[in-house]
């Protein structure tokens, strides 16, 4: 479940900055920040859900998946496909993510 929340999380980060970076970069329209905002209001709600005790903990493993949907973003939104370097190095991103998440911890 914790992957699931931290892609949608992803997911909802990306297309906030996005439309930050459409109305900006882009020339599109001020109206794009008014879903953009409910997006990253979405990211913070989602990214709280996470069962652990420590948000710096949810916040570090978070970074992995985060890197490697940005790559998805990259490759399904604007149409840029990663190459093997970026495919390798989310690959150790969300294995860093994993050992901080699936790890046993003590009391």
């Amino acid at each position: 479940m914790t992957y699931v929340l931290y892609g949608a999380a992803a997911l909802a980060e990306i297309a906030g900055c996005f439309s930050f970076w459409a109305w900006w970069r882009l020339g599109k329209s001020p109206l794009w920040l008014l879903p953009g905002l409910a997006s990253l209001a979405l990211f913070g709600f989602l990214l709280a859900l996470v069962g652990t005790s420590a948000a710096g903990r949810a916040y570090a493993a978070y970074g992995g998946i985060y890197i490697a949907a940005s790559l998805g973003w990259l490759w399904l939104v604007e149409d840029v496909r990663p190459d093997r370097w970026d495919f390798a190095g989310a690959a150790l991103c969300i294995a860093g993510a994993s050992v901080m998440l699936l790890a046993p911890r003590g009391a």
